[in-house]
């Protein structure tokens, strides 16, 4: 693959994809996104396989209320008295509809575009989403030595994108056409969808029934779909000549197609580095820019694709690697203040929900990633820059407070000064799996990694405080520091393992308790705040993680020798929350891995080669071109899972090869 800069050279970023007509090869996924929440997606061979591909995923309340409207566009052409259908589906009780055996490769340069080849030539796709706009251009280029017809079919679905649609009789069959216009709107409810082309329509509303969806049988879930077309563009093609289809939801944007192509093109192809950086960077930066929905009126990170949201922790987590590292320093601002604006009672909301948008408050680590990020952005952007003092520090100070006299569930900082979550109905850190009541991974109580961002944070208000004036708070971060410091080092080290506690009880003497299960969350801690470690301690971490936790993709979440261990993730809904955090490797720990490791040994060239291949390794491992997934398999060879594609796994190995493994 290709992706073209402004000065036109030609730099490889992922290679073509030759399909060959071969449909295991073309389930391969690809993603492209518009800035502002909307994105199409689907499997190379455009067979969906999820209730979450499509076309055009528009976000109707940017970046939020996400609706599958255009699910495909399915292409007949017609050569003489020969028609050929290039749509590959598949229905219940037989083999899939043949268009992939004239698919021969497939290209993301930096648009997807389809090549297949028919008897008597070839024929193009290129899909662009508009940016910031709930809007797709279609460009079709045939060449051969005779011009031929294109059928274009339109396939929708109109419906959110967690849901699937069957056959009802509610849908308005009415279609009203302009000069130059094709404009439904068959759920009321909705907008309308607006084509703009250059063809004639024949209009034949139908249902297309019966459309499964292969993944999310194996997810458990129902998997048969109804589409719903109001009929069929008919466009003559000339050898050479492209034509165009643009979809719009409620308009369908003005301009040359070819025009609002280049514009899409150039926006991604611009956050490539360029081949002074190495082919792995190169592929995160471009990968990174998936996620950023700045160009929505409300600013936000999407925390993975097809399916999460925007997720307060996710996005705080992965604002370094995302914008930071690349210098996208005003759409970290963006982000961060859209996020602060919504606190309530100190806390950062963790969830913000796709359809209602209404802030959930449910984890006490998340507002402790926010003391993380406004240190990383003064530390980058300078203590000058008036942004953290006059948007972030007041809200980090509120937060400050209320840990320290208690907020919901439970959240607050104990007598002795650690950091307690101790709300056993909720999931309250990022180990947040339930299923219906149940909580797979138990950690009510004072969590390992809460107290390291607890420490970190206080040493961020002092330090803070003391750029901004404020002695008394310097003297009282100060304090809290060292109290949460002093407790941690007396009763978090476990000497039976040889690695802290991962989570202990409040209470000490009679009654107490800890866990000394192996879990990556002390290697986090020690990547945030070394200073809770000697050098032994430090040493003896990084030893049982590597022995216990380290897999070419990522971190296990459980040692393999630990009660509750799963080495496959898969099956229904209850089998994979119920190995979510249960030995299933997340490759965004890695990053944190690195920081631990560069922090004992800086000087360690050979140490930094071997990362280096690492973070490439677990960045190579994926069901998505050019994209991180979400988690892997515990188990060799560590099948990637989950989502297809993963604001922090990409935000993480960015930040690492970017920052923290730079010569």
């Amino acid at each position: 693959m290709d992706i073209a800069r402004g000065n036109g050279a030609a730099r490889p970023i992922w290679p073509t994809v030759h399909v060959d007509r071969d449909l295991e090869r073309a389930r391969m996924e690809w993603l492209h996104t518009n800035g502002a929440g909307a994105y199409a997606s689907s499997t190379i061979a455009q067979m969906h396989t999820r209730r979450y591909h499509g076309l055009l995923v528009a976000a109707l309340d940017p970046p939020r209320r996400r609706h599958v409207i255009l699910s495909h566009m399915d292409v007949m052409l017609e050569l003489g008295d020969e028609r050929i259908e290039l749509g590959t589906h598949q229905f219940p009780g037989v083999l899939p509809t043949a268009g992939y055996k004239y698919l021969t490769r497939f290209d993301q340069d930096p648009l997807p575009r389809w090549t297949w080849d028919v008897e008597k030539g070839e024929f193009e796709q290129t899909l662009a989403l508009v940016r910031g706009q709930n809007a797709v251009v279609l460009r079709f280029v045939w060449r051969g030595s005779e011009p031929i017809t294109l059928r274009a079919r339109p396939l929708l679905a109109l419906r959110p994108f967690h849901e699937l649609v069957q056959e009802h009789g509610s849908m308005l069959q009415s279609v009203e056409l302009r000069q130059g216009e094709v404009r439904v709107r068959p759920v009321p409810t909705l907008p309308r969808l607006v084509f703009r082309h250059s063809a004639t329509f024949i209009g034949s509303p139908d249902w297309w029934r019966r459309f499964e969806y292969l993944v999310e049988q194996e997810r458990g879930l129902e998997f048969h779909e109804d589409l719903w077309t109001p009929g069929t563009f008919s466009i003559p093609i000339s050898p050479g000549e492209p034509v165009y289809l643009v979809i719009g939801v409620e308009n369908a944007p003005n301009g040359n197609p070819a025009a609002l192509i280049d514009e899409t093109a150039a926006a991604i192809a611009n956050n490539d580095p360029g081949p002074a950086a190495s082919p792995a960077i190169r592929r995160l930066h471009v990968a990174a820019e998936t996620f950023c929905a700045t160009q929505a009126p409300k600013p936000g990170v999407i925390s993975g694709y097809p399916w999460f949201e925007v997720w307060g922790r996710d996005t705080l987590v992965s604002l370094p690697g995302l914008c930071l590292a690349r210098n996208k320093i005003d759409e970290a601002k963006k982000v961060l203040s859209a996020l602060v604006e919504q606190m309530q009672d100190g806390l950062v909301p963790n969830r913000i929900p796709d359809e209602t948008g209404v802030p959930e408050y449910h984890a006490a680590d998340v507002t402790l990633w926010l003391f993380e990020v406004a240190r990383i952005y003064a530390e980058k952007v300078g203590y000058e820059d008036g942004f953290v003092r006059d948007v972030l520090f007041e809200p980090m100070i509120g937060a400050f407070e209320h840990a320290i006299a208690g907020t919901r569930h439970n959240i607050r900082v104990t007598q002795d000064g650690l950091f307690s979550a101790n709300d056993p109905g909720f999931a309250l850190t990022w180990m947040d799996a339930k299923v219906g009541d149940w909580v797979v991974t138990l950690r009510a109580g004072l969590p390992v990694e809460l107290q390291a961002l607890w420490a970190s944070a206080c040493d961020t208000v002092a330090g803070l405080a003391s750029v901004f004036g404020r002695p008394n708070l310097v003297t009282r971060a100060t304090e809290a520091y060292a109290r949460a410091v002093a407790s941690f080092r007396r009763r978090f080290w476990c000497e039976a393992t040889g690695y802290p506690f991962d989570v202990i009880s409040e209470r000490e003497g009679d009654g107490a308790w800890s866990d000394s299960t192996i879990r990556p969350n002390a290697v986090i801690a020690l990547a945030v705040e070394p200073g809770l470690f000697d050098d032994e301690q430090a040493a003896s971490i990084l030893s049982v993680a590597e022995r216990d936790l380290l897999t070419p993709a990522g971190l296990r979440t459980l040692a393999p020798n630990s009660w509750g261990y799963c080495a496959r993730y898969g099956g229904g809904v209850s089998q994979r929350d119920g190995a979510y955090h249960q030995g299933t490797v997340w490759p965004f720990l890695l990053g944190f891995y690195v920081r631990a490791v560069r922090h004992l040994r800086p000087n360690d060239a050979a140490q930094r080669d071997a990362l280096v291949k690492l973070v490439e390794e677990a960045a190579a491992n994926s069901s998505a071109l050019g994209q991180v997934p979400e988690l892997a398999d515990a188990q060799a060879p560590h099948l990637p899972g989950g989502c297809i594609a993963q604001a922090w796994s990409v935000a993480e190995l960015l930040r690492a090869l970017s920052w923290d493994l730079a010569p």
